[in-house]
């Protein structure tokens, strides 16, 4: 049975400070009325005490002379501000982001693996700036036909980004669950790594999956092997997809275990969330799945959404 692979708060604190001093005055001799009050303009200052004010160095004391009201009502400068808080605060080296999507049936490469039912599907990703990342992502299953319970979890990590201008890699591991599946092997895992070079408005993707031997997969291995096609279409949100594969090993519906997969599709994307249509295809034989149940043709629409 072919399973699925997944393509793909900060707090901010501010303070205020408020800083404000009175010059100390003292003199000789003391009023005779000890509680009145010195105005301050009862105070006088010498030519002198002003002119050495205004010759301070602003540079080497770091102090400015404002009167006090000024200071208190005055704005605090972006500038100080950012100082108070140790500068400007780095953005965070990981990225988390979310996905959700809801189909009106789940295929992958081509299979049908929700009876032609409403599929409920999503996910959480964990990247870092260094490439690394990952992540998890569910699926409903049709549990009579399907046959591995009625829940898919994925869980994978890996590596993607630039290797030069215009080309990108994509390389890492999946682990493909199904907690309710009953007795018996179901569980595997998958490697995979693919390419992708960018030609303006295009894109081109080739890559490639392997699952080695195990209970699970009959005691064989699978491997499978894809090409994609984007184009974007200039000045519109629209982007027109094609997708072929071809699978050799046990997750096949065909006498031989070779199996040949095909999409396309177009997706409209209208803030974070996408709209696609696809009619989707692959290679089955009356005897493994005389019905088609897996393997007949299908048009999927589907609505997702990144966050």
């Amino acid at each position: 049975m072919l399973t699925s692979i997944r393509g793909l708060t900060a707090a901010t604190l501010s303070a205020g400070i408020l800083l404000s001093a009175a010059p100390a005055l003292a003199s000789d001799t003391v009023s005779d009325e000890a509680n009145t009050l010195i105005e301050p303009s009862d105070v006088e200052f010498s030519d002198e005490l002003l002119a050495a004010a205004a010759e301070l160095d602003v540079a080497e004391t770091g102090l400015v002379l404002t009167p006090a009201t000024e200071r208190a009502s005055a704005p605090i400068a972006e500038g100080e501000i950012s100082n108070i808080q140790g500068g400007e605060d780095a953005s965070s080296p990981l990225t988390f982001s979310a996905n959700v999507a809801f189909a009106i049936e789940y295929r992958f490469r081509g299979v049908a693996l929700t009876d032609g039912n409403f599929a409920v599907q999503g996910g959480f990703d964990l990247a870092h700036d260094s490439g690394l990342y990952v992540g998890t992502w569910a699926s409903n299953l049709d549990e009579q036909t399907v046959g591995y319970g009625s829940t898919e979890v994925d869980l994978y990590g890996g590596w993607s980004g630039d290797l030069t201008d215009g080309i990108s890699a994509d390389v890492g591991g999946i682990f493909y669950l199904y907690p309710d599946a009953g007795t018996g092997d179901f569980d595997y895992y998958e490697f995979y790594g693919s390419l992708s070079f960018g030609l303006g408005p295009a894109s081109v993707t080739g890559g490639v999956a392997y699952a080695p031997d195990q209970d699970s997969l009959g005691g064989t291995d699978n491997l499978y092997i894809y090409g994609d096609v984007s184009f974007g279409i200039p000045d519109t949100p629209i982007t027109l997809n094609g997708h072929v594969g071809y699978t050799d090993g046990f997750l096949t519906f065909t006498t031989d275990s070779e199996a040949i997969d095909w999409s396309v599709s177009a997706d409209l994307a209208v803030g974070p969330v996408t709209f696609s249509a696809a009619y989707v295809g692959v290679e089955g034989d009356v005897l493994v799945d005389p019905t088609g149940t897996f393997t007949d043709d299908a048009f999927v629409a589907t609505v997702s959404a990144s966050f």
